[in-house]
């Protein structure tokens, strides 16, 4: 069955019921070998411009009714940080590829396209709204040019960032609907605001749809969306919608910092995966909370958007997305009898899968340095890391462990 796309409108869509987004580009890309880890930029728009086609491609046939141009962490003062090659492109360059990409390939199937911005270094520097804010009108320009569906600010650890992003996209792009997500846990941001009164100020400052994205895994997400959505009703915005994006990564044991804490970040992450099972329990009690624009970020594949839109089949007028496996039916075309018995929904979802690792624990040891924006060591510039910047950083870890030692013993 097609894509229901009678609905123009971003809002409107989600007025009717779900919308269900794409995956995470860079650590996807990455795997891949399109993406350099550490600066997580998106100049392959202009270096491997087929590799990003190809996974928009994959994300739609996998049901995404909203595609997002590649343009993650594409801030001028990003592209530039800490001695990246990207800032030769510019912020322009870049996001223009990245929407002439994604254009060509979500229009013809009936899907949405989403600009986005995310957390800059001149906000980790100087704290400064009126230069923050000149970051983000950089970005804006190429979206509103090109006249993108919707926007999405993302990926903030401080609601105070958020709300300046909020604020600058809505002056900037007077009626494009704007969506606000923060990478935080269920209970504060790292400058310490309560989850549900982050929700609020992202209302305040303007979002139609508000939630949380990447950092934790799906469950953890939506315990934190829930508390948005009680205190932004209980504040009057009865019109806001709410949105999620996690992490594909199961993440109990994670920190302030979310996955980045973890010391398997961000090259050992494969066994803490989501199964597409565990994906579809996700998308069925996000549904239930009331969040209604459901999609993925770090770690999400397109069999996981698969999974999303396989759950939410009825409520998407019966769209199946393609290669839909439905609980395992195919299996009954399996020559080995002990096979074709695990096709039901009975056997999948009650699965508690092995990881195949006898010595492996469940839980990880996080890193918690307990720094932010404003201390010495989170201070960003354009020069490239040097000796001297690494054995600070060094040093740091050094005391932070003998203070665990102190602490332990």
């Amino acid at each position: 069955m097609p894509r229901a796309t009678g609905v123009r409108g971003f809002l409107e869509r989600l007025d009717r019921g779900p919308v269900i987004g794409d995956g995470g580009f860079v650590v996807a890309l990455e795997k891949r070998g399109y993406v350099e880890a550490g600066p997580w930029t998106p100049q392959a728009v202009i270096e491997h411009p087929e590799a990003v086609k190809q996974l928009h491609r994959e994300f739609l046939r996998a049901g995404s009714d909203v595609c997002q141009a590649f343009t993650f962490y594409a801030s001028e003062d990003k592209l530039k940080n800490r001695g990246n090659s990207a800032g030769s492109y510019g912020v322009k360059a870049i996001n223009q590829a990245a929407c002439d990409i994604v254009k060509e390939v979500a229009y013809p199937e009936g899907s949405l396209v989403a600009g986005g911005v995310s957390q800059t270094p001149t906000y980790m520097n100087t704290t400064d709204k009126a230069l923050v804010q000149a970051e983000v009108r950089k970005q804006c320009a190429v979206f509103k040019e090109t006249g993108v569906d919707l926007m999405i600010c993302e990926y903030y650890d401080h609601v105070e960032e958020a709300e300046w992003h909020v604020e600058a996209v809505k002056d900037f792009m007077p009626g494009v609907p704007v969506c606000a997500s923060l990478c935080i846990n269920e209970d504060t941001d790292v400058h310490g605001v309560p989850t549900g009164e982050c929700g609020v100020k992202l209302a305040r400052a303007g979002a139609d749809v508000i939630g949380i994205n990447c950092h934790y895994d799906p469950f953890r997400c939506i315990k934190a969306v829930k508390k948005m959505i009680k205190n932004v009703k209980a504040a009057g915005f009865d019109k806001v919608h709410f949105m999620i994006q996690p992490l594909a990564f199961m993440t109990p044991d994670a920190s302030v910092q979310g996955f980045i804490d973890l010391p398997e970040f961000p090259f050992a992450l494969e066994p803490r995966t989501c199964t597409r099972f565990e994906m579809q329990r996700y998308a069925r009690e996000a549904y239930e909370a009331g969040i209604r624009y459901i999609g993925g970020c770090c770690g999400f594949e397109p069999y996981h958007i698969r999974a999303v839109s396989e759950e939410l089949s009825a409520e998407r007028g019966g769209y199946q997305p393609a290669g839909a496996i439905n609980w395992g039916e195919c299996l009954l075309m399996n020559t080995k009898p002990w096979v074709r018995a695990r096709a039901s929904k009975e056997y999948w979802q009650n699965l508690k899968p092995g990881t195949g690792r006898p010595h492996s624990s469940s839980f990880s040891k996080c890193d918690q340095w307990g720094i932010t924006a404003g201390h010495e060591l989170m201070s960003q510039h354009e020069e490239a890391t040097g000796d001297e910047a690494l054995k600070k950083a060094l040093e740091f870890k050094k005391r932070m462990e003998n203070v665990e030692i102190i602490i332990n013993a």
